[in-house]
């Protein structure tokens, strides 16, 4: 069989590997239903193995599997032939190069999700029942239908520098020129170059909060807001006092929903500065060590950090988004 999985380039092996997958799915979708329908009385657990023991046994190899070799290959040396216990660790949260990076990621997760949230949550509320309503939104949500890499690429051209005296190709340098100033090498000063770079991310999450958030202002029950407005609350009274609070759960998921896809960020850190000076985070960072470095466990180190830092989120995800089904 080794000849199906290093076909190459060949169409004709790629073909018949096709074929050969399409009809083991037809072959095992066939099982699985003649199995499930020939008790006459079968049980509810019998029925839902017969339909998800395919997708849990596929779930078990791909994940749970992989899952435990990682935790396993952290303890290992980099070549994952010698166990050398929680070396890899203690080089993770020792190493200056390694600290910067943990705390680039800990910047990023503080900082872009909570500005991304606020930013389409006030746009959400500021253009909702305006006259151009539905202009407005897909402005902001447009970038959500750019890739990252795309998304990053345009604003790598909005940082360009040139030295002075000659043509800007770079937006905000042209604009700094015009107003009098010297342009800028924006993408190598730090800390600055980590908060532009996530300029990338806000501009991209901003849309993807402003819909879901304008989603749930307009759920607000209209008796909820006539009755504040008897009572005399308007303006930002009316925001702090109804609007946020009645929209808390979704709020905290679409908080923490960007949370998580911060950090599993790696394409735009990838694009703007590839990790150069000292903008690599914890994804992208698992990746150099992995693929470039040849350390396998000290990748192994870095992914199993992530996995630990991202569980959390998830649980108070999950939580908040059970809550909000039982408050409907």
């Amino acid at each position: 069989m080794d000849w199906l999985l290093y076909a190459g380039d060949d169409p004709g092996h790629k073909l018949l590997l096709m074929l050969i997958a399409i009809v083991l799915f037809v072959v095992l979708m066939g099982i699985i239903l003649f199995v499930v329908d020939r008790p006459r009385n079968p049980t509810r657990w019998f029925v839902g193995f017969g339909f998800t023991g395919a997708a849990l046994l596929l779930l078990l190899l791909g994940l749970v599997y992989p899952a435990i070799r990682t935790i396993i290959n952290s303890f290992m040396n980099r070549n994952s032939t010698e166990f050398v216990g929680v070396d890899n660790y203690v080089v993770a949260f020792t190493e200056p190069r390694f600290l910067v990076v943990l705390g680039n990621t800990a910047l990023w997760v503080l900082v872009a999700p909570l500005v991304a949230t606020f930013l389409g949550l006030l746009y959400a509320y500021l253009v909702d029942k305006s006259r151009f309503e539905a202009v407005a939104k897909g402005l902001v949500f447009l970038p959500m239908a750019i890739s990252m890499v795309g998304a990053s690429i345009i604003w790598k051209f909005v940082y360009e520098f040139k030295p002075a005296g000659v043509n800007q190709t770079g937006l905000l340098n042209q604009f700094i020129v015009w107003l009098g100033g010297e342009p800028q090498q924006f993408l190598i000063s730090r800390p600055l170059n980590t908060f532009l770079i996530m300029v990338v991310f806000i501009w991209i999450q901003a849309g993807f909060a402003m819909t879901l958030l304008s989603a749930s202002i307009k759920a607000i029950p209209d008796d909820i807001v006539e009755a504040a407005r008897l009572d005399g609350v308007s303006g930002f009274g009316m925001f702090w006092r109804i609007t946020i609070p009645s929209i808390r759960p979704a709020l905290v998921v679409v908080l923490t929903t960007i949370a998580m896809t911060t950090l599993k960020t790696f394409d735009i850190v990838r694009t703007m500065t590839a990790g150069q000076f000292n903008t690599s985070i914890v994804a992208l960072e698992f990746y150099d060590q992995r693929f470039r470095q040849n350390e396998a466990g000290l990748s192994a180190a870095l992914a199993v950090l992530l996995f630990v830092i991202v569980i959390p989120v998830i649980i108070y995800n999950v939580r908040q988004q059970r809550l909000s089904e039982d408050v409907r």
